[in-house]
């Protein structure tokens, strides 16, 4: 029997459509996948099994009734528990939240049933999604199919973990402070964060309205094994909401820049260090490039710790009015003590360009990302696509923000460029180059806004190199 659970996205749908498989075969592949592996993962928290076969029945009844078919036909895909899925509570990791249960879906949810692709289980986050790693005490620990003394990354790290070792095509997650990217990058996956408004979002079960700054930043996106996967995902989530007034009618792709394709590597962004095996990545990923017709360039970036510590200033100022209360209320002891090692090593992270607390640093931060993004425009005017780290550091240990708040001030000083896209909004696409021992490596390819596939064409030519990494099994 073909394990299924080991093709792609476009594999699949390809099959279902030419009639070499069904859609129930499928989900029984990956459904026995879960069986198999998620024990050792805690990975998928809640799983809808029932569910699933039904809707995949379903599926294989439209195909035989000639009904037209959705680019995802027939695809098992996961749900990050921090959106809504209609009938299950949206915990967010958190224990107070267990009885939230969703009355509808929300838009990126969706919009992936309207492309045929079938839910098969929920995936764990850390509580309120706050962290790299993802652990709660609803849910326990999530561990990564390649290595378990490192973390699968957070706050999707329930849906990397899952897509990594085979437990469905396509994983949702979202990014607001790194959360598709750093995940992807720690489990060997493609992971994009798209332009804000390029996927509509919103969670039927808010009491209120998101704050400015998480209104900006946050997005929807996929976690795939593939490049191309990425692309297919992307495009079905994008689907128009009139739910979301942030949604943009922006095409997916558009027209060359240049005439040859440019890139620009920096291997150490600010200047401020980079482990040895991070700089090979990118230099690896600048090799790649290059080989594919790339007219690639050594830069330095404007202003990354500015850029990164006015995000870090206006997302913890948010969090400090709106978010802590909550933390403090209903989060474990843990979640609390990670708290305080942010707020422990801000100082640190803030240097001498600490910012004002007030109204009106608030204000000049919001102003100021204006400026930052123009300079990018600018720069990408000439260069193209934009590659980095994601971290300046291998993936981290698991809770490794536990330790201190020093320590916690290296992981925020090691994602300075993750954090200055999520001020910014650019996209940007975390693609693997390799394993260093039982850790995956990898880099983000930042692109001009709703340039999606600027990214994803240079995300293909590095994954054209290193090929595809997974699904593999947890042999530790």
């Amino acid at each position: 029997m073909t394990e299924w659970w080991r093709k792609t996205a476009v594999e699949i749908t390809a099959a279902i459509k030419n009639k070499q498989t069904s859609a129930e075969e499928v989900m029984t592949s990956h459904l026995g996948r879960v069986d198999a592996v998620n024990g050792k993962l805690n990975a998928i928290t809640v799983r809808l099994d029932d569910e699933a076969l039904a809707g995949a029945r379903a599926a294989d009844a439209a195909q035989a009734a000639g009904e037209p078919l959705g680019s995802l036909h027939g695809v098992p895909v996961t749900i990050k528990e921090n959106v809504d899925q209609k009938g299950f509570a949206t915990t967010n990791g958190v224990e107070a939240f267990v009885d939230m249960v969703a009355s509808d879906d929300s838009p990126v949810v969706a919009n992936l049933r309207k492309a045929g692709a079938i839910p098969m289980g929920r995936t764990n986050t850390p509580e309120f999604s706050l962290r790299y790693f993802t652990d709660n005490t609803l849910r326990g620990q999530t561990l990564n199919p390649w290595n378990k003394a490192i973390t699968p990354g957070g706050s999707s790290g329930g849906a990397s973990s899952a897509c990594a070792s085979g437990m469905g095509s396509i994983a949702h997650g979202n990014d607001l402070g790194g959360s598709i990217r750093y995940p992807a990058y720690a489990c060997g996956l493609v992971g994009i964060r798209p332009t804000i408004g390029r996927v509509p979002a919103f969670n039927p079960t808010q009491t209120e309205e998101r704050p400015p700054t998480i209104q900006l930043m946050s997005v929807q996106g996929p976690h795939t094994r593939t490049v191309a996967d990425c692309r297919l995902a992307l495009a079905a989530m994008a689907a128009r909401d009139a739910r979301d007034p942030w949604w943009v009618p922006a095409p997916l792709e558009g027209p060359a820049m240049h005439a040859t394709p440019r890139a620009a590597i920096c291997p150490d962004p600010g200047g401020l260090g980079v482990a040895p095996e991070v700089r090979e990545a990118v230099m690896k990923a600048g090799d790649a490039l290059s080989n594919a017709g790339y007219q690639v360039t050594e830069i330095d970036l404007p202003d990354i710790m500015n850029a990164a510590r006015n995000w870090m200033a206006l997302l913890m100022a948010e969090v400090a009015e709106l978010m802590e209360p909550a933390i403090r209320n209903y989060g474990s002891h843990k979640i609390n003590r990670v708290l305080d090692n942010y707020q422990d090593g801000l100082d640190a992270f803030y240097g001498n360009e600490k910012p004002g607390e007030d109204r009106a640093a608030y204000m000049k931060g919001i102003a100021q990302r204006a400026g930052d993004l123009r300079d990018w425009s600018l720069l990408m005017e000439d260069h193209g696509v934009i590659v980095g780290p994601v971290s300046a550091e291998p993936p981290f240990p698991q809770n490794d923000d536990e330790v201190s708040g020093a320590r916690t001030t290296e992981i925020f000083m090691a994602n300075r460029l993750t954090y200055a896209m999520n001020l910014l909004g650019l996209p940007s696409v975390a693609v693997p180059t390799g394993v260093n021992d039982t850790v995956p490596m990898g880099v983000q390819i930042i692109a001009p806004r709703y340039r999606e596939d600027m990214a994803l064409d240079a995300a293909q030519a590095v994954e054209n190199v290193t090929g595809i990494m997974t699904p593999i099994d947890p042999n530790w």
